[in-house]
């Protein structure tokens, strides 16, 4: 491996959706692929059947909630490739609609891996990515569904033009403690754990790109949110319409796009087009 080699990261990428976007990176990515997954066994299943089709992929594990793992594969990517090319922020959960688990108890949880574990990957790994560098966070159609059922006040806090990162972490904060101290819908938020937790991926979105247009020392970074659509993966309970590789596309559109695209940029895409949000 070389310093100068080009490299792709995927989060959650042992099955569904990150699966298919590994495959497709494979095929399209003119570098390094790397597949990861917090069970380190599922992700080196996940490379032999990539192998079978005569991909090579590369294996490293990475849990989003150990800050341990995410520095290691920092420090496998400065030592191998000096830096980072793509960054695909796939990984994610979601209760079953039949779980029993208390709303409070999901909400915590849910929003501990889709938002802080997606934050930690992105406060660690962000400068490690060169110019030109791609950045993916796979959010949800529950995005909008969350925010039809959000009060008018939250509304225009996510859409305020000095919205900060401090200010996203907080409005996450705000909702895990209003569900445990059950006034959450007081407080104008629904009782729906997933779809907040993506609004906090998506608004997160937002606010890295403000924040790397700034940086006058790497030019052309892009970072974009994107709605997948509904796929059959053991998320959806395989209830969903697309297949993985047609969840797939938008994430791989994004992440492939060329050199000084000025759109889409920071924005929240669906079906490869830009979708308003709030």
């Amino acid at each position: 491996m070389s310093a100068n080699k080009r490299v792709a990261v995927v989060t959650g990428a042992n099955k569904g959706i990150g699966f298919a976007i590994v495959r497709g990176l494979c095929k399209q990515f003119d570098g390094d692929v790397i597949l990861t997954a917090r069970n380190e066994e599922n992700g080196k299943q996940a490379i032999e059947s990539l192998n079978k089709e005569g991909l090579k992929p590369i294996f490293h594990q990475m849990n989003l909630n150990d800050v341990t793992s995410i520095d290691r594969i920092k420090d496998y990517l400065q030592s191998n490739y000096g830096g980072l090319d793509v960054l695909v922020n796939n990984a994610g959960i979601a209760f079953k609609m039949a779980a029993t688990e208390p709303f409070a108890v999901q909400a915590e949880i849910t929003m501990a891996t889709n938002f802080w574990g997606t934050l930690n990957v992105c406060n660690r790994l962000f400068s490690l990515l060169r110019p030109h560098a791609r950045v993916v966070n796979v959010s949800s159609m529950a995005t909008k569904y969350a925010a039809e059922k959000c009060s008018k006040d939250l509304l225009q806090q996510f859409s305020s033009p000095d919205l900060s990162m401090n200010k996203v972490e907080q409005l996450m904060t705000d909702f895990v403690n209003a569900a445990k101290s059950g006034t959450a819908k007081d407080k104008g938020w629904p009782e729906y754990s997933y779809g907040v937790t993506k609004i906090g991926v998506t608004l997160m979105t937002f606010v890295q790109q403000k924040e790397l247009n700034k940086d006058e020392s790497r030019s052309d970074i892009v970072v974009n949110a994107c709605c997948p659509g509904y796929v059959s993966t053991d998320m959806s309970s395989f209830k969903g319409t697309k297949t993985i590789d047609e969840g797939a596309d938008t994430p791989l559109y994004l992440a492939l796009l060329p050199p000084n695209t000025t759109s889409p940029k920071g924005n929240y895409c669906s079906d490869r087009k830009i979708s308003t949000f709030p």
